[in-house]
């Protein structure tokens, strides 16, 4: 598409002049005044708007007033006979991008013309990717419905636009990162840096420097002053994750920037000051580690001015459905493969799963099965063992051992959830043996030790289980 250009200027044989200079490599409109700029500025988008300082009525700075207030807003370049400093100064204020002096020369107008459209064209690029950020991390971001998220959300919306240093805790996998970056994207910070540092995956001296940076000589191989991520988070969110690993020199340093809001650098002595929100997480117990000598109870409070747990996934199997609804239709759509469907079947195992991993576990089973099955349906006879618990081949006392074969009763049968009736024993040790032979009854039956007509019978009582012989 060719660039538009709007040329605002008083003087007629000037207007015209650059019109017709740039007719062949631009969709050139003109206007005499301020008025009439900003009627066509209503009606359609320019991409470009040049318009000239001294007019009579309005004078260009209106024009720039307008130009930058309309809904898609173009770049602006200012030109004047009474090109001075001051002036130009002030046009740029308003948000002008350039400044030229008449008469005009077309071969620097054009160079300012196309820088205008890059500069255009990165503002939109920045503006999209702010948006992408706010979709991903916002609320309607975080997926789930059960109650315990929604506490979670609550207590970050009444939080996110406070200054308050946060506590993140909870097990490994549960999305802290995610929660940070939620409450860092819902702040008033929310175009400003967000910066994150596992605290776990550095050594005590590359921490320390990572987080504050160094000076030039402060230790071995410090050969230029380094930057450190506090300084690089100033006006946004530092987020230190794995915070309950941090060393004692680090953890004084730390408490030493909240109560101060300053910092030093590595083989440094003079204080920086920082305007940084700091988010904290662990998955540890740091009340623990402050009884047993480990953690500083002073820094402990500095950080827990306002605490936030997360609850781990088997604690929100309600939400298991849409989280792996999510998962498996981001990858199938990175992979270039058809989104699965989770049968009924093989959900009620997922559900009932106790998730160690949490949401991490979860993502990962999920890009699994995208990547790895072929048919279009998920269904419990792909699981894996663990998914379906691990029964041990062997009935509860009091069970009908005649039907069962070689099975000791004094063995029970355990999976995930806690004990069950015998009945329901029975039922799920036959399924177990449905899905190990992928629902061939004959097989099934030589499994269990029984007959296929002892299957057949117990098939028949408990007409729920729907298999298909194979």
């Amino acid at each position: 598409m060719v660039p538009s250009v709007l040329i605002v200027d008083d003087e007629k044989h000037t207007r015209e002049g650059l019109q017709q200079a740039l007719a062949e490599s631009y969709d050139v409109t003109v206007a005499a005044n301020a008025d009439e700029a900003f009627n066509l500025l209503d009606a359609q988008p320019f991409d470009v708007v040049l318009t000239d300082l001294r007019m009579p009525g309005k004078s260009g700075l209106k024009v720039i007033d307008k130009a930058l207030a309309v809904p898609n807003r173009p770049a602006v370049l200012m030109m004047t006979a009474y090109g001075n400093i001051d002036t130009a100064v002030d046009a740029m204020k308003r948000g002008a991008v350039d400044f030229l002096t008449k008469p005009v020369n077309i071969e620097r107008l054009e160079v300012l013309i196309q820088r205008a459209l890059k500069t255009k064209t990165l503002e939109v690029e920045v503006n999209q990717l702010h948006e992408r950020l706010d979709d991903k991390f916002n609320f309607n971001g975080i997926i789930g419905h059960s109650g315990k998220l929604h506490a979670v959300i609550d207590r970050v919306k009444l939080v996110a636009s406070s200054k308050a240093t946060i506590l993140i805790d909870g097990e490994s996998g549960t999305g802290k990162e995610l929660i940070a970056q939620a409450i860092h994207q819902s702040s008033p910070r929310a175009r400003t840096p967000f910066v994150a540092v596992h605290c776990a995956a550095l050594s005590e001296n590359l921490l320390e420097s990572e987080i504050f940076g160094h000076e030039r000589g402060a230790f071995t191989g410090a050969i230029e002053k380094r930057i450190g991520r506090f300084e690089a988070a100033d006006t946004g969110t530092l987020f230190l994750d794995e915070i309950g690993e941090i060393s004692p020199s680090t953890q004084v340093k730390l408490l030493r920037f909240l109560e101060t809001k300053s910092i030093e650098r590595v083989g440094g002595s003079k204080p920086i000051e920082l305007d940084v929100r700091l988010v904290a997480a662990t998955n540890r117990d740091l009340e623990k580690l402050v009884r047993e000598g480990k953690f500083r109870e002073d820094l402990f409070f500095r950080l827990n001015v306002v605490r936030i747990t997360l609850p781990p996934l088997r604690e929100r199997t309600e939400d298991i459905p849409l989280l792996l609804a999510h998962y498996i239709q981001v990858f199938a759509k990175e992979n270039g493969r058809p989104a699965l469907t989770v049968e009924p079947g093989a959900l009620r195992y997922l559900q009932a799963y106790h998730w160690p991993g949490n949401i991490r576990e979860l993502r990962n089973f999920a890009e699994n099965s995208v990547v790895m099955h072929r048919g279009g349906k998920l269904t419990e006879y792909d699981l894996e063992a663990k998914f379906r618990g691990t029964p041990v081949l062997a009935l509860p006392s009091g069970s009908d051992e005649s039907a069962f074969p070689g099975v000791s009763s004094r063995q029970a049968v355990v999976y995930p959830g806690g004990s069950l009736s015998v009945e329901e024993n029975e039922k799920r040790l036959l399924r177990e043996a449905l899905i190990k032979s992928r629902g061939n009854r004959t097989k099934a039956a030589q499994l269990m030790g029984i007959s296929r007509r002892t299957l057949h019978r117990k098939l028949a009582q408990w007409t729920e289980l729907d298999v298909i012989d194979r």
